[in-house]
């Protein structure tokens, strides 16, 4: 799995964000396809196997680590399913005639090489052919798509190749099915900014001609706007958006809105029976399920379903507690920040124990009065972490973060004065100063045996300080992170990618039936493998099998969800 935390990933990511924010609303690629790639106006199945069913798979947000990745790549690849639904009723679903990617399809952002190691290697080594009539392969670029500008998944999505035994058809980052029994499935590319472009809407508009007024859509986006607009939030972009789509352009003929990006499965459902289902556990770690709330939204859809359930949300989020276990490099990130928050104001301070408490504060505060700069690093700190507390605090932001900052700033001084005490005080390292000799710092000491015991007392003290940091300083962020997800709501990213979970993965399989009635089978599995065994079968059939006793078998997260189409007179 990706470790987010890790200081080499932070920057990674955050660059990748930083120049995508700058630079991506300034350099489309979609104005560029909409003149140089043609598209027909939608790919056209609805005449494929009348009479008998007809099969798609969605799977979204995949492409972190290989044990998730691959698992759901090997159910996608198998010809056929069964699956017991919580009641015990076993479903025989099959493996889709389209197989649909919903977004975000590799981490941490796009390019040649991430692509070819985290989403083509697992799922070729799932399915490396097809019989005829081969499936069919659609992609919707997420935001980890577009960091690299959509270049990678243009590149491996939009070139009529081929991809685990499966053919990709479209040319642009945005499409429309025809289905059987009029049905439409409609896939939307709303960048980073959430933002659906003129020509896209042009498109769609075309599509719409070839619509009857009857006809039942599937919208795939990539962000649930549905959860991301809270009662807290004005209307997004991307909302309003996905409303005259919707509205103006559509007519109302939306019936299933599917989307990604948060990792779990989440469903809504509305008194007319139209579903709004997250299913963003195609590999990549966790989210929660209780962060954001989103137990009515505002347009009467109520929440039916989540896998995981909120109370087993809520006990994973505790596993912040144990951050360093999880992230265990993030702790040289909180060891070098106290570090330079004890130089900053460096005191003799060693020989004081808890009961000179008020006589080590005095020491500090002199030594900041004559650094101005420790103040400076001071703020900054509290600046930091006020900066990078979720809005989702609305007007207690200031305060959570205000308080994570000081609770970082005392564990320093609190760390920095027992890593002293201990090698001053504890280990015996002399402290009494020679007559005519030079300090070497201001506030250290010399002793008789010479200049190296100073030099030994500050680096053991520097040593003891950046090791009390890099344990200390994950264990309050760990709190911080826990306390925010569970009693407010907030931070649901920072305190799962954190975890790295690679469990609860989830994918849909769908099915139109002869009447035209939409079913959707939610599969679930609850602990991937963590082993696997070669196979030496076919390049038709999956090169791993599990080799894990303690892995979970695929199940349905909740009893098929029935979609039926509009009557024509309705």
């Amino acid at each position: 799995m990706v470790r987010w935390l890790h200081p080499s990933m932070l920057i990674r990511t955050g660059m990748d964000a930083l120049v995508a924010a700058v630079f991506g609303a300034r350099a489309d690629h979609r104005l560029v396809e909409a003149v140089v790639r043609p598209q027909p106006p939608y790919f056209d199945y609805s005449e494929e196997s009348p009479g008998e069913d007809f099969w798609l798979d969605y799977v979204s947000d995949t492409g972190d680590g290989w044990n998730p990745t691959y698992a759901v790549a090997r159910l996608l690849a198998l010809p056929s399913l069964e699956v017991k639904d919580p009641t015990g009723q076993a479903h025989a679903i099959e493996r889709g005639r389209i197989l649909v990617f919903g977004g975000d399809q590799v981490y941490p952002g796009a390019s040649r090489d991430t692509y070819e190691e985290r989403l083509v290697q697992p799922y070729e080594e799932a399915l490396g052919r097809t019989p005829e009539p081969s499936p069919d392969l659609f992609a919707i670029p997420g935001n980890h798509d577009w960091y690299d500008g959509l270049s990678a998944f243009m590149r491996l999505f939009c070139a009529n190749r081929w991809l685990a035994g499966r053919r990709t058809r479209q040319s642009r980052s945005y499409f429309a099915l025809k289905l059987p029994q009029g049905w439409w499935l409609v896939g939307t590319d709303v960048q980073l900014d959430s933002d659906i472009d003129v020509p896209q809407v042009e498109y769609f508009r075309q599509v719409a001609e070839h619509m009857k007024p009857e006809d039942r859509i599937i919208l795939c986006n990539a962000e649930p706007a549905w959860v991301m607009a809270s009662a807290k939030r004005r209307r997004g972009y991307l909302e309003n958006n996905l409303d005259y789509l919707q509205e103006k352009v559509f007519g109302r003929r939306i019936s299933l809105f599917l989307a990604g990006d948060l990792h779990h499965y989440r469903r809504h459902e509305d008194p007319e029976g139209k579903h709004k289902i997250i299913a963003g556990g195609g590999g990549a770690f966790l989210h929660p399920t209780h962060a954001p709330a989103a137990r009515r939204l505002r347009d009467r859809y109520a929440l039916k379903k989540s896998f995981p359930d909120e109370k087993t949300s809520r006990k994973l989020a505790r596993q912040n507690l144990m951050l360093i276990r999880h992230s265990p490099l993030f702790g040289l990130m909180t060891g070098a920040l106290y570090l330079l928050l004890a130089l900053a104001t460096y005191t003799e301070i060693g020989s004081y124990g808890l009961t000179e408490f008020p006589q080590v504060l005095s020491a500090v505060a002199s030594s900041m009065v004559t650094r101005p700069w420790s103040l400076v690093l001071g703020l900054s700190t509290l600046g930091g972490l006020v900066g990078f507390a979720d809005k989702d605090f609305g007007r207690w932001r200031w305060l959570a973060g205000g308080l994570h900052g000081l609770a970082h700033i005392t564990a320093a001084f609190l760390v920095a004065w027992g890593g002293m005490y201990f090698t001053a005080s504890v280990l015996g390292i002399c402290q009494e100063i020679l007559p005519g000799n030079t300090i070497l710092v201001p506030g250290a000491t010399l002793c008789a045996a010479g200049w190296k015991h100073v030099w030994a007392k500050f680096f053991l003290g520097a040593f003891f300080t950046f090791l009390g940091g890099f344990l200390v300083g994950p264990f309050i962020m760990g709190l911080y992170l826990m306390v925010s997800v569970n009693g407010f709501k907030a931070h649901s990213n920072e305190a799962f990618i954190s975890l790295a979970i690679a469990d609860f993965k989830n994918f849909l399989r769908l099915r139109i039936d002869k009447d035209g009635e939409l079913t959707v089978f939610p599969v679930g599995l609850k602990r991937v493998p963590r082993q696997w065994k070669e196979t030496h079968a076919s390049p038709y059939a999956p090169a791993y099998e599990p080799d894990d006793p303690k892995a979970t078998p695929p199940e349905l997260i909740e009893p098929p969800i029935r979609v039926r189409p509009r009557s024509p007179r309705s």
